[in-house]
């Protein structure tokens, strides 16, 4: 009825209106046309937004659909420029995958990241294996979130902190919107991006399909990947939003295999294998329900999966064993093929409420978090002798059939108490409680040794706080513990010579730090120290057993402490209306080392501490110009990545099949330049890595194999954008 009568008295208005026509002069007015010009792409997340609380801590925001970079195929080091401290590992060109971590943590897949998609988390499994196989397509992405560990008494006890891809939102000006994004570039790249949304009454859409196909860098090393989306949103009222999602990425690289040291001097685009490949298939449904409970509470509720496969078939042997013909059987060797089946399932709800306290605003925020996942691992299996992507089998079963079953529930409070209209305090708590049980059969381990259960019971502590100074900036400090669960790969034996911990414990720690940033018209800032404290990191000891037989142990190693700098500084000066010039410096500076703990060499365990931890490079700089005319954007990136180790014993001379050793520091230079042709007609071209070096940035323990993995060298990318 109340609609009833607004729309009677619209109609009323408008009859008024036309009657009036006659009587009133009217004069056109000329068009006027308002332009803003954006300087700074960079920003920081409020002290409150929906069901999280940011205050005071340290967080980056990247608005990537403005900056200029190689987007086609995700060029981390462009994506995230202006992060200070991001590594990255890069062992090829096709975008298939983000392979980054901060303060000298493991870069594998983001696994030290709590990683989500619009909230929805997307690790493959978080206590079985936390590496994210979701490839979301860079086109689709309108920000990044990226929150630094002291946040993650909120969203997960990731040391990392939490990594979250916003997709751009649906155009509710219309009923129906079309995008389309096509590249083509060097090393025969072909890419196409295709979205529709819009708004119907109340409900809204988006969906979009992305195909990208690469022959790659080096030899052997073809990509096929795809990904699709669909989201519907309903909101029967302003104060309640439903909202639907399920993505999907695929793909299927070639793996080119590993190199040693005088391969790659002599040709790093040379390849030793020609058969192997990887390919992960993963789903992601979720379910969100958004409700403003009132002017000062709001609830989220959230429940997905994370469902599919991580699948590969290989010739799996150090870069100095040649995959060759049998002279006897005149075939190629069985290749080996390995099968996760990801089956995570996690339901979170979450709830913020505002109040006064003290004659201040004050705020909470609470929830909690259910996870059920069964990850079945299928490893060893026979394959053919093809040389083709196949994972059938030559002979039934695998030589491990496994089962990782991992329950956990988690709770979490944490309070903005307003102490002035400048100071505010956040102190928090979560606590971590659940169960992780191994069983299956390992065909060449006892039975009776198969089954580990590991307990997961941690109650975690932090406070933040952040004091505000004149205008646009602020000191900041924080302190939280985190921890990380043993991973299934950690007390798998690899052979009968082997044991696992029957008492291991998972990795535990904190985060702490401080920093001041802000912003004017021309200058943007952020400078932090930070400390982060990682003990009972895993690893592999040489024993004895009772008889004096020697096995190797999968156990806790020992700990180590990574302290640094990192700083962000960005200053832009405008020119005129339609022409401004900007320089950055995005540098951290890191000092991570072991403070206890020892490592197996041959028989013998090697005392490690003093030693620098491996894949943790003292200095990563990037620098960069950047220069907007009109619609137009040009920008120029240095970056510069110092040495590192490939293992805690800091080996500095190559081994022969080039699994341990130095990885030498490099520096790279990027030309970017992105185009506004007209309101419906954008462009990019990306030349990277403009003077061809010949670099690389880890020797692998494990996937893709031990060994030199080589990046790529230079490449083009010309992009075509139209929207409708």
């Amino acid at each position: 009825m109340k609609q009833f009568y607004i729309l009677c008295f619209s109609i009323l208005l408008t009859q008024i209106a036309l009657a009036q026509q006659d009587s009133i002069k009217s004069k056109k007015l000329e068009e006027v046309v308002i332009k803003s010009h954006r300087i700074f792409d960079m920003e920081r997340l409020p002290a409150l937004q929906a069901t999280y609380l940011w205050s005071g801590k340290k967080n980056e925001v990247i608005n990537v659909q403005n900056i200029d970079a190689n987007i086609a195929e995700r060029t981390p080091r462009q994506i995230f420029a202006k992060v200070p401290g991001v590594f990255v590992y890069d062992m090829d060109g096709t975008g298939n995958q983000m392979n980054i971590s901060t303060r000298g943590l493991d870069p594998h897949r983001g696994w030290e990241f709590n990683n989500r998609t619009n909230g929805v988390l997307t690790n493959s499994d978080m206590y079985g294996y936390p590496a994210s196989h979701y490839s979301i397509p860079m086109e689709a992405v309108e920000r990044i979130q990226l929150v630094r560990g002291t946040g993650s008494l909120q969203y997960g006890a990731q040391f990392g902190g939490m990594l979250n891809y916003i997709t751009k939102r649906p155009d509710s000006t219309k009923a129906f919107s079309f995008e389309t994004v096509n590249s083509g570039g060097s090393f025969g790249l072909l890419s196409t991006y295709n979205a529709a949304s819009g708004r119907i009454g109340k409900v809204e859409y988006y969906a979009y399909v992305n195909k990208r196909v690469s022959e790659g860098y080096r030899d052997n090393s073809r990509s096929d990947y795809g990904a699709e989306s669909v989201m519907i949103s309903y909101s029967p009222t302003a104060n309640l939003k439903l909202k639907a999602e399920l993505g999907h990425t695929h793909y299927v690289y070639q793996l080119p295999g590993p190199l040693t040291d005088s391969m790659f001097q002599a040709n790093p685009r040379q390849s030793t294998r020609a058969r192997n490949y990887f390919n992960p298939d993963i789903f992601i449904p979720s379910l969100n329900l958004d409700w403003k409970l009132g002017n000062k509470t709001r609830l989220a509720l959230t429940t997905s999966a994370v469902l599919g496969s991580r699948n590969s078939v290989q010739f799996d042997k150090q870069a100095t064993v040649a995959d060759a013909i049998d002279p006897i059987t005149l075939q190629d060797a069985a290749r080996q093929v390995d099968i996760d089946h990801f089956n995570s399932y996690t339901t979170e709800v979450r709830l913020l409420h505002r109040y006064t306290l003290l004659q201040y605003q004050s705020s909470f925020v609470a929830g909690v978090q259910i996870m059920n996942n069964d990850l079945h691992r299928q490893q060893l299996g026979k394959g053919t002798t093809g040389s083709d992507f196949d994972l059938s089998l030559s002979q039934p079963g695998f030589g491990r059939d496994l089962h990782f079953k991992t329950k956990n529930f988690a709770a979490f409070i944490e309070n903005n108490f307003r102490v002035s209209s400048k100071l505010s305090i956040n102190p928090g708590v979560r606590v971590e409680l659940g169960q992780s049980d191994m069983t299956g059969t390992i065909n060449y381990y006892d039975p009776s040794q198969v089954p580990n259960t590991i307990k997961h019971s941690f109650p975690l502590l932090g406070v933040n706080a952040e004091y505000q100074l004149k205008g646009n900036s602020n000191f900041y400090a924080g302190w939280s513990q985190a921890y990380r669960p043993v991973i299934f790969k950690d007390i798998i034996p690899a052979s009968v010579y082997e044991k696992s911990d029957k008492n291991l414990k998972d990795a535990y720690g904190y985060n702490f730090e401080a920093g001041f940033r802000g912003s004017t018209r021309s200058l943007q800032w952020d400078v932090g120290l930070f400390q982060l404290q990682y003990n009972n990191r895993l690893g592999v000891l040489s024993e004895k057993d009772a008889g004096g037989n020697f096995y190797l142990l999968h156990t806790n190693i020992g700990n180590s402490l990574t302290q640094g700098l990192e700083l962000f500084a960005e200053y832009a000066l405008p020119i005129s209306n339609q022409v401004s010039f900007s320089v950055f410096t995005s540098t951290a500076f890191m000092n991570a080392r072991y403070t206890a703990g020892a490592v197996r060499s041959g028989e013998n365990n090697i005392d490690i501490r003093g030693n620098n931890v491996e894949s943790a490079p003292s200095v990563i700089t990037r620098n960069g110009l950047n220069i907007k005319f009109n619609k137009s954007s040009f920008s120029l990136l240095y970056s510069y990545t110092g040495k590192s180790y490939a293992d805690a014993l800091n080996t500095k001379t190559p081994s022969a099949n080039g699994a341990v050793g130095l990885v030498p520091s490099y520096g790279l230079l990027d030309i970017n330049a992105s185009f506004k042709l007209s309101e419906r007609l954008t462009g990019r071209l990306n030349i990277n890595n403009v003077t061809d070096k010949h670099y690389f940035i880890k020797r692998p323990t494990f996937y893709p194999g031990p060994g030199v993995w080589s990046s790529d060298g230079r490449s083009f990318v010309v992009s075509v954008g139209i929207r409708i």
